[in-house]
C-alpha cells in the first residue's frame, strides 16, 4: 500500500495557512482495497496555548483510476501556532506511513517596503557665506513635500510597518539649512522684484516652473496663469514676478500644509493655508512667514523618523555617506559594463575610500538616531562580492539590492521568476564576514514609481495588492515564511500623483492593513522577530547562502545587454573622463601624503565627488535636461580638493565635461544662442521638430522626454547639435499635438557671433 500528500493531485488547501482559515488535506492511496482507513495525527503548539494532540479520520471521497482520494479537515488555527501532522493508511494488507509535515500559521506573505530618499551635495562647501551656498533647492523643497509627510502617513496606519532610507548627504544638508544656510532659489525668492537683474528674471522664468504642471501648477489658478504667460513668451511685471517667487515655493509644500494646519512631533504647528488662500499680491512679510513655516517643517523631519523608529513602526536605514557606487570605488576594472562600444577608464581602485564612506554613514547615523543602523541600502542597489566585507566589517546586518543581481549570482544564477526563490533573504559570506541580502521585486517597485499614478488611488492600490496575490501569494509552495522586498524612490514619484500621492498612499496602506494574507514588516523586524506581533525570527543562520554575489545594481543601462550592470556610471566617454579627473585628484592627495586626518577638508571634497549622482548624468544613457549643472557641481567639488590644500586646480577642472548646450524655450525667446554651443529646443510636449539654418536644408528631430528627477518634471526636448559654421539664425517649426497640451509653433532663433 502507498500513500502520498502535497503533490499536484493531493494538495493542502490552502498551502500557506493564515489565522482563522480552515484547511483541507487531500491524500492519495494505492491500490483500491476494501477496509482502508487514513488517519491524521495532529499536533498544535505555540500561540500562547498548551500543546494539543488528536487523531482525525480522513474521509473517502472517490476512486480515481487505480487510486483512492481522501480528505481531512483541520483548523482553523490561531496566529503563531505551529501545526504538525503525520499521515498513516491501513488496510488488510498492512500499514503505510506517510510524511510528517509542519507549518506555522501566519500571513501568507510578508512585505518589506523601503522608501529611498536622497539628494546629492548641492552645497558649495567653500562658499564665503552660508546664504545661497546651496546651489539647488531640492533638499528644502522635498522636505516640505516628502520627507516629513511620508512617515506621517505611516503613523496614521498603525498596522503598517515600513522602512525609510535617509542618506547622510541628505540629512547633513538638511541640518545645514536649519543652521542658517540657504539655497539660491530661496535667495532669489526673497529678492524684491525691483532689485532683480535681467539675469535674475531669466532664472525666474527658466527655473521657477520646475514642478509637475498638472498636479503642482495647474491646480493653482495664479500659478497656472503665470505659466501661461511664460509659455507665450511674455515678460512679467514686478507684481507677477513677486507672485511667481511665492508660488514656486508654495507649490512644493505638502497638500496638508496648503489646505490646513499640521501638528508636528516637535510640538509646533505648521500651515501655509493663509498664503495659498491669499493667492496673489504677496509682500515681504509673506515671505518671512513662509520661511518660518518651512523651518518648522524641516525641524520636524528627523524627530518624526526617530520617534516612529523608537516606537517600532518604522526602521530607518542609511547609505554610504555621499551615495557612491561602492563596487566602482573598490575597483573600476571589475565593473560590469556590457553596452556596445563601452570602455574602461584609467583604473580607479580605492577600497579604503569605499570603507570610509560606509563608516562615515554609520557614525553620522549614530549621532542622529542614537543607535547603530542595522541595515543599509547601497547607493543605486550597487553591490559586489567584494563589497560584502565592507558592510560585514562595519557590522551592518543586512543590505538590499535588485532581483537582477540574484538572477546572475552564484554559479548558475537563480530563477527569480519562482516566488519561493525571490521572496526570501539570502546569506552572503566574504572571508570572516557575513551579511543578509534582500532582493527587491523590480515590477512591484517600478509600478509605484512609474505606473500607478495613471490610475485612481483606490484602483491603483487594488492593482498593487492584486499583483502581489497573482504573482506571489497564490504561487508560493514552501512551508517556510516568505518575504517580498519592494524598494521605491520615495520622493521623485509624487509630483505625478494627485495631491502629492497622499490619496494613493492612504489607499495602499488601508489595503495592506485589511488584507488577511499580506503583512508588512521592517527588514530588521523580519530578521529579529517580534513576539508582540507573533512574528518569528528569521536570522542569518536560517538563510541559504549565495556563493558569489554578482556585481550589479538596480539599473540595466539603456542600450546594454539584458541584465543589471554598472554601465550607467562608467564606460561612456564623459563618464570615463570624470573617473579620470577623480583619479587625478585622488593621486594628488597621495602625492601630498595627505590623509583624512591631516587633510579632512580635502578628503571631504573628494568623498563628495565620489558620489554616484554626477556619473549618472554624464553620457547619453541618462538626460536630466540640466546635465551641465551636475557637471559644474562635480568639477567644483574636485577643485575644492586642490584648493583646500592651497594648490591651483588643474585647468581641466574649469572645462566642461558635457557638451555645452543652449536650451531654447519661451523664457529665452529673443536671446541669441551662444556660438560654439549645441542647441536644444524645449517644447511643451511630444512632437516633431524641424529646423533650417539661414534657409538651408531642413532637418528633423523628435522632441523626447528628459528629466523626471529632482522636481519630478518631465520636459520634452530635441537636441539639434551645433549650427553650421557661420550660421546667423535658425528657423524652427514644432509640429505639436494641441490635444496633449503641446501646441505647435514657428520661431526664429538668432545665433551669436563666434
Amino acid at each position: 500500500m502507498h500513500l502520498w500528500h502535497l503533490t499536484a493531485d493531493a494538495p493542502r488547501t490552502p498551502h500557506r495557512v493564515r489565522p482563522g482559515e480552515p484547511v483541507t488535506l487531500t491524500i492519495g492511496t494505492w491500490p483500491i482495497e476494501p477496509g482502508q482507513q487514513v488517519r491524521v495525527q495532529l499536533r498544535v503548539e505555540g500561540a500562547g496555548r498548551p500543546r494539543s494532540e488528536r487523531t482525525i479520520e480522513a474521509r473517502w471521497e472517490r476512486n480515481q483510476g487505480p487510486n483512492s482520494v481522501w480528505t481531512a479537515s483541520i483548523g482553523p488555527f490561531e496566529r503563531g501556532a505551529k501545526v504538525t501532522y503525520t499521515l498513516t493508511a491501513s488496510s488488510s494488507q498492512g500499514v503505510a506511513a506517510g510524511p510528517t509535515v509542519s507549518f506555522r500559521v501566519g500571513p501568507k506573505l510578508y512585505l518589506a517596503l523601503l522608501w529611498h530618499q536622497h539628494q546629492p551635495v548641492y552645497k558649495d562647501t567653500r562658499s564665503a557665506s552660508p546664504r545661497g551656498s546651496h546651489v539647488q533647492p531640492w533638499v528644502r523643497l522635498h522636505a516640505l513635500r516628502d520627507y516629513l509627510g511620508m512617515p506621517a502617513i505611516v503613523a496614521q496606519h498603525p498596522g503598517i510597518r515600513a522602512t525609510f532610507n535617509l542618506t547622510p548627504s541628505l540629512l547633513w544638508q538638511l541640518d545645514d539649512l536649519l543652521d542658517g544656510a540657504t539655497d539660491r532659489a530661496w535667495e532669489l525668492s526673497r529678492t524684491p522684484p525691483a532689485r532683480l537683474s535681467s539675469a535674475d528674471r531669466d532664472r525666474l522664468l527658466a527655473t521657477f516652473f520646475d514642478a509637475d504642471h498638472q498636479h503642482q501648477i495647474d491646480i493653482h489658478p495664479r500659478y497656472a496663469e503665470l505659466r501661461a504667460r511664460q509659455a507665450r513668451g511674455a515678460s512679467l511685471d514686478d507684481r507677477e514676478a513677486r507672485d511667481l517667487q511665492m508660488w514656486f515655493n508654495l507649490a512644493w509644500c505638502a497638500v496638508e500644509l496648503r489646505r490646513g494646519e499640521v501638528q508636528l512631533v516637535t510640538g509646533e504647528r505648521a500651515s501655509m493655508r493663509d498664503l495659498v488662500d491669499k493667492g496673489q499680491g504677496f509682500e515681504a512679510r509673506d515671505f518671512d512667514r513662509l520661511e518660518e513655516e518651512m523651518h518648522k517643517v524641516m525641524r520636524a523631519v528627523v524627530p518624526m523618523h526617530r520617534t516612529l523608529q523608537d516606537e517600532g513602526q518604522i526602521e530607518v536605514t542609511t547609505t554610504p555617506f555621499y551615495h557612491p557606487i561602492l563596487p566602482l570605488l573598490i575597483d573600476t576594472d571589475r565593473a560590469t559594463i556590457d553596452r556596445p562600444g563601452a570602455t574602461f577608464p584609467r583604473r580607479f581602485a580605492y577600497p579604503q575610500d569605499a570603507a570610509a564612506q560606509v563608516q562615515k554613514a554609520i557614525d553620522h547615523y549614530k549621532s542622529v538616531f542614537r543607535r547603530r543602523p542595522r541595515g543599509m541600502w547601497p547607493a543605486e542597489g550597487a553591490v559586489s562580492q567584494a563589497s560584502v566585507a565592507l558592510f560585514g566589517g562595519a557590522r551592518v546586518r543586512w543590505i538590499a539590492t535588485d532581483q537582477g543581481v540574484l538572477a546572475l549570482s552564484g554559479r548558475f544564477g537563480y530563477q527569480v521568476s519562482d516566488p519561493d526563490v525571490l521572496c526570501r533573504p539570502y546569506r552572503v559570506v566574504e572571508g570572516d564576514h557575513q551579511l543578509v541580502v534582500f532582493f527587491r521585486d523590480t515590477r512591484a517597485s517600478d509600478d509605484i514609481g512609474f505606473v500607478h499614478h495613471r490610475h485612481e488611488p483606490a484602483e491603483a492600490a487594488r492593482m498593487f495588492v492584486d499583483d502581489l496575490r497573482a504573482r506571489f501569494v497564490d504561487r508560493l509552495r514552501s512551508d517556510d515564511d516568505r518575504v517580498l522586498t519592494v524598494v521605491v524612490d520615495g520622493e521623485n514619484a509624487w509630483g505625478a500623483y494627485r495631491d502629492d500621492g497622499r490619496p494613493f498612499l492612504h489607499a495602499l496602506y488601508r489595503a495592506l492593513e485589511d488584507d488577511p494574507d499580506i503583512e508588512t514588516v521592517t527588514f530588521s523586524g523580519y530578521l529579529d522577530g517580534d513576539p508582540a506581533r507573533n512574528l518569528p525570527a528569521h536570522g542569518a543562520g536560517d538563510q541559504s547562502r549565495v556563493d558569489n554575489l554578482y556585481t550589479g545594481s538596480w539599473i540595466d543601462e539603456a542600450g546594454s545587454k539584458p541584465g543589471v550592470d554598472l554601465g550607467t556610471w562608467i564606460g561612456e566617454p564623459e563618464e570615463n573622463t570624470a573617473w579620470e579627473l577623480l583619479g587625478d585628484a585622488r593621486s594628488f592627495l597621495d602625492a601630498q601624503q595627505a590623509t583624512p586626518a591631516s587633510a579632512p577638508e580635502a578628503f571631504e571634497a573628494l568623498y563628495i565627488a565620489e558620489g554616484s549622482d554626477w556619473f549618472w548624468w554624464f553620457g547619453d544613457d541618462q538626460d536630466s535636461g540640466k546635465d551641465e549643472e551636475f557637471d559644474e557641481l562635480f568639477r567644483m567639488h574636485l577643485r575644492h580638493v586642490y584648493e583646500s590644500l592651497g594648490a591651483q586646480p588643474p585647468a581641466r577642472l574649469w572645462e566642461p565635461i558635457v557638451e555645452r548646450v543652449f536650451v531654447w524655450n519661451y523664457g529665452t525667446s529673443g536671446v541669441a544662442a551662444p556660438a560654439g554651443f549645441a542647441l536644444a529646443i524645449r517644447t511643451s510636449g511630444p512632437g516633431l521638430l524641424s529646423w533650417q539654418a539661414d534657409g538651408g536644408p531642413a532637418h528633423v528631430a523628435l522632441a523626447k522626454p528628459v528629466g523626471g528627477v529632482m522636481s519630478g518634471t518631465v520636459f520634452h526636448q530635441a537636441t539639434i547639435g551645433r549650427p553650421p559654421p557661420g550660421a546667423r539664425q535658425l528657423t524652427v517649426t514644432f509640429d505639436g499635438d494641441a490635444d496633449r497640451d503641446a501646441p505647435g509653433f514657428t520661431t526664429t532663433l538668432p545665433i551669436g557671433a563666434g
